[in-house]
């Protein structure tokens, strides 16, 4: 089965949607008019509205025509060494027409032709992700050519062309904002549906809309390279690798038809009675069960990548439910990854005052602590007003000239290199808020330290939350793994309700904690940021990626994929994995009683083989259409433990 796009003349394309959905069109639209003709053909037959002279060779040249999808089915079946469960269907028609069964043959042909129906719509709803992501890419670009804008096909574009995206209009490729300011919706990626301000420096990708401003982007991904491709080809693979409840469906099935081909020989043999093994291969003879499970994953991974979670196979959608360890980094997984402002401590001045002037020293520094700085100032509503003349020294600090006044702002060494006084007392302080895992940063002015801003890596919203329902959904040790310091681990620690920690890791000492805790018994999943936890993430049971949009290395690294840097879509989708699991087991559950109530009432003289025939056709869609449900866009296992 070919899933894919157009055709870029200089890439190599490796998804193909557009022939395949024409030829299920084709086929779905043959096999609706053949079961508008069975269904009439019953109607005739069992209303008596023809003369028996006429109705038996209708019936006779439908089943004949019907049968011979079946055949071509069965007969590939046979020549790849594959025992399918078109092998037993194929049985029970030959003996349907055998024994003169010719309304049953009927009823054979109508379900499976309407199973035939079904798998069609059922595939092309697994499919209806990838399509809506093909609908996304742009056919024509706006590219700037000197001072000329020119209209031509994406296919046309390159690394380093200069691309304009205005209001409305979708971002094509994948680049870094040279010009402009814009509002940009990237929920086709990310599963996110708050637009984010983008400005010049920033990267973009492609498929997202820009709902407000004017963009001019240099191009430096296109085809095949962009986010958006690599995500198709994901969503396109993770239907290939089946969950181990799948792989029990198929061992299942296969044993299933084999004992029930031998049991109908035995009966005959015993029995004589050709139509109570007619009748008992019609009740058993479909394949919804096989069909059912995969189809269930396949819905299921579908929904996680409309909701920006790529899952590459039911393998791992189905191991999340039995993860009992998780390890996570600490730096872009529990915390943000930035600096921002635990607290300031003002000297001999009052706080709103001694904020303001260290906003100014920040104004014009590109250092980590300078952004926290005037962050925390934006956030107390304090306005941060560029001084008339600033220098900086590298790693140390900077001074700041106002009006006059120097504003000194930086390490201690610094600020005594420029004659700030700093007292026993105030050196004490400093050191005390080192010793509690603070990033200091000095402030002086009038010529004295005027007061201290610690700084610290934030935690993310909600963490300790998250973490939380991770334990709610039968994980029993959360673990912390970073290079910082053991104070720094502590705190983390504390603060999140991580179970256990290791402190003072290089990349390879990530790698040697995790082999400790892999079993045969349980999952252990590795949660990081896909670029210096790629190993990591390949070593874990599953690994999970997170914020992973425009990172080729955390595309490729990880199990899971999260577009968007948000922890709480981690038991969001451990949820999915539980749902997803128990409507297979309902599929299992049903299949196996539907069959054992037709087995029963064949058994008890209830049902005649046009019965029987009848009785499968309508119960073989039960497990389906409870797969089906999953391809709903809201699903009720947000509370499932």
């Amino acid at each position: 089965m070919y899933v894919g796009v157009f055709l870029y003349p200089h890439n190599t394309i490796y998804l193909q949607v557009l022939p395949i959905i024409m030829f299920d069109t084709l086929l779905a639209r043959t096999d609706k008019a053949l079961i508008v003709l069975i269904v009439l053909g019953l109607i005739a037959h069992y209303t008596h509205i023809i003369a028996p002279s006429i109705d038996i060779p209708i019936e006779i040249v439908l089943s004949a025509i019907a049968f011979i999808p079946l055949l071509s089915s069965t007969v590939r079946s046979i020549k790849s060494k594959r025992v399918s469960v078109d092998l037993l269907a194929s049985v029970a028609l030959i003996f349907s027409f055998l024994a003169g069964e010719w309304a049953s043959a009927l009823f054979i042909n109508l379900m499976l032709t309407s199973a035939r129906v079904f798998s069609v719509y059922t595939d092309n709803r697994a499919r209806h992700v990838i399509k809506s992501l093909l609908k996304l890419k742009p056919t024509k670009v706006k590219v700037k050519k000197g001072d000329a804008i020119v209209e031509t096909p994406l296919a046309n574009v390159h690394p380093g062309d200069i691309v304009i995206v205005e209001l409305g209009e979708r971002i094509p490729v994948d680049g870094v904002i040279i010009d402009g300011e814009a509002t940009v919706d990237q929920s086709s990626l990310s599963g996110e549906s708050i637009p984010l301000e983008h400005k010049k420096g920033d990267h973009v990708f492609s498929s997202v809309v820009v709902v407000s401003g004017n963009l001019t982007i240099r191009t430096e991904k296109t085809g095949k390279d962009t986010t958006l491709e690599k995500i198709i080809t994901l969503v396109e693979q993770s239907q290939e690798s089946k969950a181990p409840i799948a792989f029990i469906a198929d061992a299942f099935s296969l044993w299933y038809i084999v004992i029930m081909l031998v049991g109908s020989v035995l009966l005959y043999v015993f029995m004589h009675n050709v139509a109570l093994v007619l009748a008992v291969l019609l009740v058993v003879c479909a394949d919804d069960i096989a069909v059912a499970i995969p189809l269930a994953y396949t819905a299921a991974i579908g929904h996680a990548a409309q909701q920006g979670v790529i899952i590459k196979g039911g393998n791992y959608l189905d191991g999340l439910r039995r993860v009992k360890i998780v390890i996570a980094d600490k730096t872009g997984t529990l915390t943000k990854g930035k600096l921002h402002v635990e607290r300031v401590i003002p000297f001999d001045t009052d706080e709103k005052t001694l904020i303001f002037h260290a906003a100014m020293a920040c104004f014009l520094s590109s250092h980590p602590s300078a952004k926290a700085i005037i962050t925390y100032a934006h956030e107390k509503q304090i306005p941060a007003a560029e001084p008339e003349h600033f220098d900086e020294v590298s790693g140390e600090g900077g001074t700041a000239t106002d009006k006059g006044q120097i504003i000194y702002i930086g390490k201690m060494s610094f600020l005594k290199e420029h004659g700030i006084a700093v007292t026993a007392a105030q050196e004490q302080k400093i050191q005390e808020e080192k010793n509690a895992d603070m990033n200091t940063t000095l402030v002086a002015y009038d010529g004295a330290l005027q007061g201290i801003f610690s700084l610290a890596d934030a935690l993310k919203p909600r963490i300790k939350e998250d973490l939380a329902q991770l334990k709610l959904l039968g994980v029993e040790k959360c673990i912390m793994l970073t290079g910082d310091n053991e104070a720094t681990a502590q705190r983390i620690a504390a603060a999140t309700g991580i179970d256990e920690y290791h402190a003072n890791l290089l990349p390879e000492n990530k790698v040697e904690t995790i082999k400790k805790y892999l079993s045969p018994n349980y999952k252990v999943m590795m949660i990081g940021d896909g670029v210096n936890d790629a190993a990591a993430l390949s070593l874990a049971d599953i690994g999970i990626a997170m914020g992973a949009i425009g990172s080729d290395a955390a595309i490729e690294s990880a199990d899971v994929v999260l577009m968007k840097d948000n922890f709480a879509k981690i038991p969001e989708t451990m949820r999915l994995s539980r749902f997803v699991a128990r409507v297979a087991k309902e599929n299992f559950w049903v299949w196996g009683i539907v069959n054992a109530v037709g087995l029963a009432l064949v058994f008890g003289g209830v049902l005649s083989p046009a019965g029987a025939a009848a009785y499968n056709f309508f119960t073989d869609f039960i497990p389906l259409i409870n797969s089906a449900k999953l391809f709903k866009k809201h699903l009720p296992f947000d509370r499932l433990k």
